[in-house]
């Protein structure tokens, strides 16, 4: 059973909870709903000023991203690649942090108060496999040690999720 642990304010400190806490939450669980929906909590509880914390997992038949497990309001369902933080994260294969969403462009706003993004790829063998989405209603809120430690839960995701390494092969 998961026991909540509280965070100390320190980045560092506190995404090193959050992985090991991942660690044990992915324990023997390869699914890959499982693992995304835990993944989505987990960051929602574990990270301070954000609105919206979740997957959207690529669909080669259609080149989308497709909205997958997440924690706050409702969301896009399907994002283009190349369109939007997310959709440019994917086709780019890269971490796209955002300072200040109205001023990217092509930003999708899904919820009004997002002020900054950042978009980690899920990738695996040098394929896309989807992305973590995190917002934020604070500008500036993400910054190179948050894409950091992001970058390695996504590892975690995909490396532990045996049926989203599968799931989208084409």
């Amino acid at each position: 059973m998961f026991q909540p642990q509280s965070y100390s304010g320190d980045a560092a400190k506190d995404y090193e909870l959050m992985v090991s806490q991942l660690k044990a939450l992915m324990d023997g669980e390869t699914n890959q709903i499982a693992n995304l929906a835990n993944a989505a909590a987990l960051l929602w509880h574990g990270l301070e000023n954000i609105n919206w914390a979740g997957f959207y997992l690529y669909e080669a038949e259609t080149n989308q991203l497709v909205l997958g497990p997440f924690q706050g309001m409702p969301a896009c369902v399907r994002i283009p690649l190349g369109r939007g933080v997310c959709g440019t994260s994917a086709a780019e294969l890269r971490t796209v942090i955002v300072a200040d969403v109205h001023a990217f462009p092509g930003h999708i706003a899904c919820d009004a108060r997002s002020q900054s993004e950042i978009v980690v790829p899920l990738v695996q063998n040098g394929r896309l496999i989807g992305v973590l989405d995190i917002d934020s209603p604070i500008l500036e809120r993400f910054n190179e040690t948050d894409g950091v430690w992001l970058e390695r839960i996504a590892e975690l995701i995909v490396q532990g999720s045996e049926h989203l390494t599968n799931a989208n092969r084409s």
